[in-house]
């Protein structure tokens, strides 16, 4: 789902960031952004459902592409997407797992409200298809019908995404318009890399946190 719209790194480390202006870095999210993140996402609007802390929590310990936006130094936004085989109980995810063979779901992708309107969505969605088109032959998501959101419907056309069905989610009872989108060079990565994909730092995947959840829920200690 969709909300309207640190210092460089070596490009060879393992965690990913990439410095797209002087001012502004994406790069994979931290234990000590979680909280920022919550806020984010709680303050976002109706186009994006609430979290609590346990729902955060097993997005940082699962997520397959997770990733924040900082701008002179500050959290501006972030994008959360999985692959097909990971753990996620959204029924939209199951949708996608029950129609499709094989894909990468966008759970979410929030932008600030002082950042709205500068193209950030369209940094992250460009980030995540050049993730997911080397691994899967589809990117999905959904937008909401219900109230229906013409911002993110008109986004998500323009970027190339085509709607492949509609349901109701039983979380929420709200409509949604469930969106793929083809990735054309993904038959390209398989006939060339049968052997799975080359070590190249950019292709690594995203390190899995261990041990104790990182957010905890509110008045616990």
């Amino acid at each position: 789902m969709m909300a309207a719209e640190t210092a460089n790194r070596n490009p060879e480390a393992k965690l990913h960031t990439m410095t797209l202006t002087p001012n502004l870095i994406l790069r994979d999210v931290r234990a000590s952004d979680l909280a920022a993140v919550m806020g984010l996402n709680n303050t976002a609007g109706s186009s994006i459902l609430p979290m609590d802390a346990s729902q955060l929590n097993h997005l940082y310990q699962h997520a397959d592409y997770f990733r924040v936006a900082e701008v002179d130094g500050h959290l501006a936004g972030f994008l959360i997407a999985l692959q097909h085989t990971t753990l996620h109980a959204s029924s939209n995810f199951q949708w996608f797992r029950g129609h499709c063979e094989r894909f990468v779901y966008i759970d979410r992708v929030v932008i600030g409200d002082l950042h709205r309107g500068h193209g950030l969505g369209r940094t992250f969605y460009a980030d995540v298809q050049s993730y997911a088109e080397v691994r899967s032959p589809h990117l999905a998501c959904e937008v909401f019908l219900e109230p229906r959101d013409d911002v993110a419907v008109l986004f998500h056309g323009v970027f190339g995404f085509h709607e492949t069905g509609q349901q109701v989610m039983p979380e929420s009872g709200r409509r949604v318009s469930l969106l793929l989108k083809a990735l054309d060079c993904y038959p390209f990565v398989c006939d060339t890399y049968p052997d799975g994909l080359p070590a190249l730092s950019w292709l690594t995947p995203r390190d899995l946190p261990d041990g104790e959840p990182q957010l905890r829920a509110a008045g616990q200690a």
